[in-house]
């Protein structure tokens, strides 16, 4: 299957076994730069898509992976992590953060760990889809499981 993936969800792949994913990659016809986009063409509730929202917090990156049908407060979330201030990071301090571009940033196969916040909303869902490091990727997985291999914390987002 590798073969046919692009070279961030290779890398995607490579952690997702790793860490002892149960799903597999899964190339999707269109891109799936959002929730919205992404379900519609996997057939799922919105609120089932785990967005992966990377933010600048206080200068470090944060993982906010959130359910589609949430926005994230800022506030809130700046609170709950303990830093002055949360703003949505530019295009280069996320791909030098994770290796991946916006629209198809995974909860794993950074370059190194991504302190990672996980929406409790996405627990409600017994099949969760994040993106697979490219905006064409996505992989079916649980909120249980982006807890344990993001090592994220569980909160809620808005």
């Amino acid at each position: 299957m590798s073969e046919k993936l692009p070279a961030n969800a290779i890398v995607v792949e490579s952690a997702l076994r790793e860490l002892g994913a149960t799903g597999e990659i899964v190339v999707l016809p269109e891109k799936a730069p959002t929730a919205a986009t992404a379900a519609a063409q996997l057939g799922c509730e919105v609120g089932a898509i785990a967005n992966s929202l990377i933010f600048d917090a206080d200068g470090a990156p944060l993982l906010v992976l959130t359910s589609g049908a949430h926005r994230v407060d800022v506030e809130l979330i700046a609170r709950t992590a303990g830093v002055q201030q949360v703003r949505r990071a530019t295009p280069e301090f996320v791909r030098q953060a994770t290796g991946q571009p916006i629209g198809g940033v995974a909860p794993v196969g950074h370059p190194a760990p991504v302190r990672t916040l996980v929406d409790n909303w996405l627990s409600k869902h017994e099949v969760v889809w994040a993106a697979g490091g490219h905006p064409h990727t996505v992989f079916p997985t649980t909120f249980d499981e982006l807890i344990r291999m993001t090592n994220g914390t569980a909160v809620d987002v808005e």
